[in-house]
């Protein structure tokens, strides 16, 4: 049985161009509201803050087709926790070095910010690069690692928050986009692994984060506070619910699609996918919708729109055979993680170069087309980057 369908990497490359998009809104001026992230203390949210609890949907929805392929390898047990552990510990790590970037302070540090941010991108990809598989390549993979590892060493050593912040060493105050994936990814790929990817232990499992994200928002477990700093479920248990809801639908497709059964399966989606949105919508008096408080009307709702175009996106890919829309941002789906961190890596060498813009074309529709061509130019540069054999394999 194929363990991977199209329409995972069409919607994965969909939301990986959306994502650089709007990432780079921050250089815009005269953008309409309805695009940006809300503020904290707005009940509502923007597309933005659509775009990453989306993203872990989809890599939920890898989790199952990724377990499958390695269980006909011939992978035991152990040899899956360890790939799992090796690649959250990955992602969290990458995830606190480009939050504490956020705090960084020229003046104290011993690196300027900008060489700081260029060396951690050259440290990840050195480590982390899909390198060759043949043994002429063994030394050599060894030391390019090595020397990754020396200048994660370096950013370690060199870093300086301004006193203003509370710290001043690299410090996980929060974990950052690729952190918050890696312990989604770590909770739903060991919850999914070890519930034998059973339909119903994951319904259980997707249930009861999507309560424990109820009780904290309506006080319920508020005698648990004193363990928040120490033991908790990331984002209050939202976002690895977004997560495991993408591996249950990937379930419910498998079950489906193995009995030919198709039109069950969209059935199932659809249902959910409403009852979802319904739901959220119902939440909405706990706490409102806000994506900065992770509340359980905005995960609902964001569950709900996922499942949906997810659905959409496999009938009109996997169903009726239309790829060619996709195909043009493909890199953006198969090398992810390259995708994401290539604009830490632009803006820096942009601003080396002393290029910039007129105002006129950073404001309103032009600088909306501006950012959709920058997000173009970092999906296209990620299929250059592939095809030299740079590639990220996390």
């Amino acid at each position: 049985m194929e363990n991977r369908i199209r329409s995972i990497d069409a919607f994965r490359a969909l939301t990986m161009l959306l994502m650089v998009w709007v990432n780079d809104f921050w250089s815009l001026s005269n953008v309409p509201s309805w695009l940006l992230h809300v503020s904290a203390d707005t009940d509502g949210m923007g597309f933005s803050d659509i775009i990453f609890p989306v993203f872990l949907f989809i890599v939920g929805l890898s989790i199952p087709f990724a377990l499958q392929a390695r269980a006909q390898r011939g992978e035991n047990l152990l040899q899956v926790c360890k790939h799992i552990a090796a690649r959250s510990a990955a992602l969290i790590l990458m995830g606190v070095l480009m939050v504490n970037l956020e705090n960084y302070d020229t003046e104290a540090a011993l690196l300027p910010k900008m060489a700081w941010q260029l060396t951690m991108v050259a440290a990840f990809f050195l480590i982390w690069n899909s390198y060759p598989k043949s043994d002429s390549w063994k030394t050599k993979v060894r030391a390019l690692r090595a020397f990754g590892w020396a200048l994660i060493v370096v950013l370690l050593y060199t870093f300086r928050s301004a006193p203003a912040n509370g710290y001043n060493w690299i410090e996980p105050h929060w974990w950052g986009i690729l952190g918050l994936i890696g312990w989604s990814y770590l909770i739903c790929s060991l919850y999914t692994l070890f519930a034998s990817q059973n339909i119903a232990s994951v319904l259980v499992g997707w249930l009861a984060l999507s309560l424990f994200n109820i009780a904290w928002l309506a006080g319920w477990l508020d005698a648990l506070a004193p363990l928040k700093d120490y033991v908790w479920i990331v984002g209050d248990g939202s976002l690895p619910a977004l997560t495991l809801c993408g591996c249950l639908l990937s379930l419910i497709y498998l079950h489906y699609r193995g009995r030919a059964s198709l039109a069950r399966f969209y059935a199932c989606a659809v249902s959910i996918g409403c009852a979802c949105i319904l739901v959220g919508f119902l939440l909405r008096p706990l706490g409102g919708i806000s994506k900065i408080h992770a509340t359980p009307s905005w995960t609902q709702i964001c569950a709900g729109i996922a499942i949906l175009s997810f659905t959409a996106i496999y009938w009109i890919v996997d169903q009726q055979r239309l790829k060619a829309w996709y195909t043009i941002i493909a890199p953006a789906g198969s090398a992810t993680l390259t995708c994401y961190l290539l604009p830490y890596l632009a803006y820096p060498l942009l601003e080396l170069a002393g290029l910039s813009l007129p105002e006129v074309a950073t404001s309103g529709l032009l600088g909306l087309m501006k950012s959709l061509a920058f997000a173009f130019a970092i999906v296209w540069a990620t299929g250059g980057l592939n095809r030299c054999g740079v590639k990220l394999g996390v």
